[in-house]
């Protein structure tokens, strides 16, 4: 239970690093973490997270720059919101470039 706790405190740490204006996908977020092709258990950390926390879970989309199905209905719309509030722009299908707006860790 111990690791389980940890590996989402290291999801959410670099979570944290994405800086607004900026999305990375639940793939990158894997590779950074070391746990690469790991991606759905990414979505199932961000799904677990307590609100109050402050991790800015919105920044996170799928590879194919779109928002991912959420259990909750309304939930894509929101997380749409909170990134066109960060000046995010989407196409017309839905879907934000990531040669734009996807977050490059520096070194």
């Amino acid at each position: 239970m111990h690791d389980h706790k940890l590996s989402h405190d290291r999801i959410y740490s670099v979570v944290c690093r994405i800086p607004k204006g900026k999305v990375a996908t639940y793939g990158q977020i894997a590779a950074l973490i070391g746990f690469p092709r790991h991606a759905r258990q990414i979505g199932y950390a961000l799904a677990a997270l307590d609100d109050s926390r402050g991790v800015p879970w919105h920044r996170v989309i799928n590879a194919r720059g779109e928002i991912s199905q959420r259990r909750k209905p309304g939930y894509e719309d929101y997380q749409r919101i909170l990134l066109e509030d960060e000046g995010v722009t989407f196409d017309h299908r839905g879907r934000v470039s990531l040669a734009t707006y996807q977050w490059q860790e520096s070194v």
